[in-house]
């Protein structure tokens, strides 16, 4: 019998305070591709959302109505290769400082879930998990840093 294995995908939003070429958002721009490349040279990193161009894909079409909503989608190895990257690198530097840049949203912003290895969610598919969440809490098939599953849907402690 074939064992599935499983990464873990990611999509965190944010409701950025400007439009991307307005001064404010300057230093949050300039970093974006250098902490992109970060990620995609970080232990566990499998993949990540990029427009056309192979950047960050600031213009894709989202399903979230509010164009001020800045998107990022990923997927790592695991739970652990996430946090190593997301809390061990200068990516915490724009986590920590992330209202310069951002509004409070009244809504959940990261969510996690575990898809088989080699498949590409879709902004939909990460936008039906944010949904999911926000309507019933950290489950095993769509939760947030704090209640972390793993992927055979037991709680991580």
């Amino acid at each position: 019998m074939k064992q599935t294995t499983y990464n873990l995908a990611q999509l965190n939003i944010t409701k950025l305070k400007a439009d991307l070429d307005d001064p404010i958002m300057k230093e949050f721009k300039d970093f974006l591709a250098p902490v992109n490349q970060l990620a995609e040279e970080s232990s566990g990193f499998v993949w990540r959302l990029k427009d056309e161009t192979g950047e960050t894909a600031i213009n894709a079409e989202t399903p979230f109505e509010d164009p001020m909503v800045f998107v990022n989608m990923s997927v790592w190895k695991d739970n652990e290769a996430l946090k190593a990257y997301t809390y061990n690198t200068v990516h915490s530097y724009f986590l920590k400082n992330r209202k310069k840049w951002s509004d409070k949203m009244d809504s959940h912003q990261v969510v996690l879930w575990w898809v088989e290895q080699g498949h590409i969610p879709t902004l939909d598919e990460a936008k039906r998990k944010l949904d999911q969440l926000e309507k019933q809490g950290s489950t095993p098939s769509a939760f947030g840093l704090h209640e972390v599953y793993q992927a055979d849907g037991t709680p991580l402690p």
